[in-house]
C-alpha cells in the first residue's frame, strides 16, 4: 500500500468527475489493485461510503451536503440546512465517516464578508453540538472562490475564537495558500493541531506571469492556465513550489493520525483515463518518498 515516508500515513484520492472514476466499481478495483488504501468521496457519502468499506478501502472524507445554504442571511435557510446536514452526517457515521469536507462559500457572496461571516458562526454554532455527538469532525478547505471565508489565517483565527468546537477543523492543502501568497508551513506550524485531514494537491507560482501581470489586476489579453490563474496553476505533488517533507515533519510531531488523499488537478494529466491515472500513480509515488 502506498504510504508517506515520514509519518507512515497513507495515501489516497479524491474521487474525480472522469467517467472511469464516476464507475465507483471500476475505480475501487483500480485502487486497490494499485495500492491507494483511501479514497474521498463527495455529497454521496451516505449512499457509496458502505461499497468503499466493503471494498477494503478506507474513507478520507466526505463532502457536507449543504455549504452555501449554511451561509445564507436568512435564519430559516440556515436552519434547514444545519438540520439536512445532521441527517447526512448521522447517515455516514453509520458506515465510519468522520470527516466531512467543505469549503465556506456563502450564499451571497456580493454581501459584506462580515455579514456573512455572522451568517456562518450562527449555523456552526447550531451545527457542532450535533457532531460532537457522533464524533464527526469539519474538515475546512481554504479553496479562495467567490466571497469564500476562512481562507486565511485571519479567518480561521476568527472562526475557531467564535466557534472554538474541536469539531471544525482544516483540510490542510497547501496548494491554496501558494497561490495566495500564504507561506504553507508557516500556516501548518500556526493550525496544525486543527488539521484532520491532508490534500495532496501542489500549485507552480509562474515568475515570468507575475513580472507580466503583477498580482493586483487580472491579465487583459492572456488566457488562464487549465487549473490555474495569471501567474500560478495547480500541479501533482512533487511539480509545484510545496515543502512536502516538512510539512509532514511539522504532522507527525504534532501526531496526525490522518491520510493524504492526492487531488488531481494539473492540466498535464486530467482530460483522460490514461493521465489521470499516471497522474495520481506520479503524485502516489512522489508522496511515498516524502
Amino acid at each position: 500500500m502506498f504510504r508517506t515516508r515520514t509519518g507512515n500515513w497513507p495515501i489516497g484520492f479524491r474521487r474525480g468527475w472522469g467517467a472511469w472514476q464516476k464507475d465507483l466499481a471500476g475505480c475501487l478495483a483500480w485502487a486497490k489493485e494499485q495500492g491507494f488504501g483511501v479514497i474521498d468521496l463527495g455529497r454521496d457519502g451516505d449512499k457509496l461510503a458502505a461499497q468503499v468499506a466493503e471494498a477494503g478501502i478506507n474513507i478520507g472524507s466526505v463532502d457536507l451536503l449543504l455549504w452555501n445554504e449554511m451561509m445564507s442571511p436568512e435564519a430559516g435557510k440556515q436552519e434547514e440546512a444545519v438540520a439536512r446536514n445532521v441527517a447526512y452526517v448521522q447517515a455516514c457515521a453509520k458506515v465510519g465517516v468522520r470527516n466531512f469536507f467543505l469549503a465556506m462559500l456563502p450564499e451571497k457572496p456580493e454581501l459584506p464578508r462580515a455579514e456573512n461571516f455572522a451568517a456562518l458562526v450562527s449555523s456552526l454554532k447550531l451545527l457542532t453540538p450535533e457532531l460532537e455527538k457522533l464524533n464527526a469532525r469539519l474538515v475546512i478547505e481554504g479553496w479562495p472562490g467567490p466571497g469564500c471565508l476562512c481562507c486565511t489565517p485571519e479567518g480561521l483565527r476568527a472562526l475557531f475564537k467564535e466557534v472554538p468546537s474541536v469539531a471544525v477543523g482544516i483540510n490542510y492543502d497547501p496548494s491554496h495558500l501558494i497561490r495566495m501568497g500564504i507561506d504553507p508551513i508557516r500556516f501548518l506550524r500556526e493550525f496544525v493541531d486543527r488539521v484532520y485531514h491532508v490534500h495532496g494537491k501542489d500549485a507552480e507560482v509562474l515568475p515570468e506571469a507575475v513580472y507580466e501581470f503583477g498580482t493586483e489586476q487580472p491579465a487583459t489579453f492572456a488566457k488562464n492556465p487549465p487549473f490555474g490563474g495569471p501567474t500560478w496553476r495547480y500541479t501533482i505533488p512533487g511539480h509545484g513550489c510545496m515543502r512536502w517533507t516538512c510539512a509532514f515533519e511539522i504532522l507527525r510531531e504534532h501526531g496526525y493520525q490522518g491520510a493524504v488523499s492526492i487531488e488531481l488537478e494539473d492540466k498535464n494529466f486530467n482530460g483522460t483515463q490514461e493521465g489521470e491515472q499516471a497522474g495520481l500513480l506520479f503524485a502516489a509515488r512522489f508522496l511515498q518518498g516524502c
